[in-house]
């Protein structure tokens, strides 16, 4: 395999973009939170409220110390709701079972609800400095075009993870580097759609670029239409029980003027089924 660390690192150096996570002393808790957020979300719709989450919890015991509710409420146009509910949960665990102090063990924290392979190797890594490898969704492209020759990757594989791990090296802060730099490139010149080539630091060790850029497919799964989705209904029955002042609206009042009342009725009864609204005496509110 090509010496593919050596130049990410030194151009990561260069070009890496200025993020709350990779600040000095950001600390564990904040690098959980942006983990989840980050998830399916781009940058720069996270660091802003990012910024408001840790402001208004700067711990875990201060997001377990408050009702789900508030976790939903300050999720706000995220997207992907459960992922607040996710996150009050593992804060109560994070309090209960490991006194307040975000885990280091890859396993403990996998154990922590909503945290799956991917989210804790990053926090093992880039908030405790262990060594793993780390696989992103832009990783994984770097790894499928200047590793494998392909055009896109193709469904995640423990390959990707064992393809990475080749690429780091022994010493623990430069594998850090390694694994966050692979990332920033797929995310900003390694890109889906038109990669960057020219500005790429790992362009003549590109086993894609050397093959002549074949169109080798695609078969990423495509994320279905959002608007007039089940997910918008959704995303407008949460907006209205966030934005209610009593913290509790009468359903005959809920997006009553939604097109589809059938879609709008499948979306309160998947909220409720998702724990992130709750519903008695006539009145649908958010989990208490």
């Amino acid at each position: 395999m090509p010496d593919l660390a050596t130049p990410l690192a030194a151009w990561y150096r260069d070009n890496a973009r200025d993020l709350p996570w990779r600040r000095p002393g950001f600390g564990a808790w904040g690098v959980l939170v942006s983990e989840f957020m980050l998830q399916q979300t781009p940058v720069n719709r996270v660091v802003p409220h990012l910024e408001r989450w840790l402001t208004r919890w700067p711990t875990p015991a201060a997001l377990a110390a408050d009702a789900p509710a508030e976790a939903v409420r300050q999720w706000a146009n995220l997207g992907y709701p459960r992922r607040a509910l996710w996150l009050h949960r593992a804060a109560v665990e994070i309090r209960d079972r490991h006194g307040g102090v975000v885990p280091l063990d890859v396993d403990q924290l996998l154990a922590l609800t909503g945290i799956g392979d991917y989210t804790a190797r990053a926090v093992a890594v880039f908030a405790y400095g262990d060594r793993h490898p780390v696989v992103d969704t832009n990783t994984r492209r770097v790894l499928a075009r200047a590793v494998d020759g392909r055009s896109q990757p193709g469904p995640p594989s423990r390959h990707d993870l064992t393809a990475m791990e080749a690429l780091l090296p022994d010493d623990i802060r430069a594998a850090a580097v390694v694994n966050a730099a692979a990332m920033e490139l797929g995310a900003t010149v390694c890109v889906a759609r038109v990669p960057r080539c020219e500005a790429c630091p790992v362009a003549a060790q590109c086993a894609w670029r050397a093959a002549g850029y074949p169109d080798t497919g695609d078969t990423r799964r495509r994320q279905a239409r959002y608007e007039g989705s089940d997910r918008q209904a959704r995303g407008a029955v949460l907006k209205t029980l966030r934005d209610a002042a009593a913290h509790a609206v009468p359903l005959t009042e809920v997006v009553p003027d939604w097109p589809d009342a059938g879609q709008r009725d499948r979306a309160i009864d998947s909220l409720i089924a998702d724990g992130l609204a709750e519903a008695s005496d006539g009145l649908l509110r958010l989990p208490g």
